[in-house]
């Protein structure tokens, strides 16, 4: 099985070159939001980019259409700040809510995926690089220092996404019973198996849309 490669960030006093970092020929930069400071870091997306010698994407999901230009507009800003004579940036926004998914769809051999400490993702609200190192097998760079805006209220996302939650299991658990009332043997393990498979999508993809 193919080893993660997760990397703690260097500290101000050590140069990214010395961080022990493989080549990569391009740094992929999950941005979660454009509410967030981003300013202490882009000097160290800009530093690993010229030690790497690779060129940087900007990558953002949008939940919103109505926010997508603005988004970009932010991305813009970024990728000015890095780009340089060595240093070639680019933006992309894409629509949705899952971050594995946009990975794969972007990620390609040599490239190098950066991601925030401070990141957040899925129904329990996991560490982005957790929920990226158990999804997938390529490697991964943490950086930290992100200044976060204090959150807003989500006690009532969180109240529907675990009603939600809960209704499935509940109600997955009685079809469950049903089956072993009625069938038996071969027929009852199929039937159970066949309950558990749309049980565990409606899952994923309920933790997806409160991502």
């Amino acid at each position: 099985m193919t080893k993660i490669d997760i990397i703690p960030a260097p500290s101000a006093s050590v140069p990214a070159a010395l961080s022990g970092l493989e080549p990569a020929s391009r740094l992929i930069v999950l941005v979660p939001d454009m509410e967030s400071d981003y300013i202490p870091v882009i000097p160290r997306i800009w530093e690993l980019a010229e030690a790497q010698q690779a060129s940087v994407l900007f990558l953002s999901l949008c939940k919103d259409t109505s926010q997508e230009l603005s988004l970009r507009r932010g991305l813009i800003t970024m990728g000015a700040m890095v780009q340089s004579s060595h240093v070639l940036a680019e933006v992309r926004v894409e629509m949705g809510t899952n971050w594995v998914d946009v990975v794969k769809r972007n990620y390609q051999t040599g490239d190098l995926i950066v991601c925030f400490a401070e990141q957040r993702a899925g129904l329990l609200h996991k560490p982005l690089s957790q929920v990226l190192q158990s999804n997938l097998k390529i490697p991964i760079y943490i950086l930290s220092g992100l200044y976060l805006p204090k959150p807003k209220s989500k006690l009532l996302s969180q109240v529907i996404a675990w009603s939600c939650f809960l209704g499935i299991l509940i109600g997955f658990f009685l079809l469950q019973i049903n089956i072993v009332h009625v069938s038996k043997g071969g027929l009852q393990s199929v039937l159970l198996i066949l309950s558990i498979l749309p049980e565990f999508w409606l899952i994923r993809v309920l933790n997806s849309w409160f991502q």
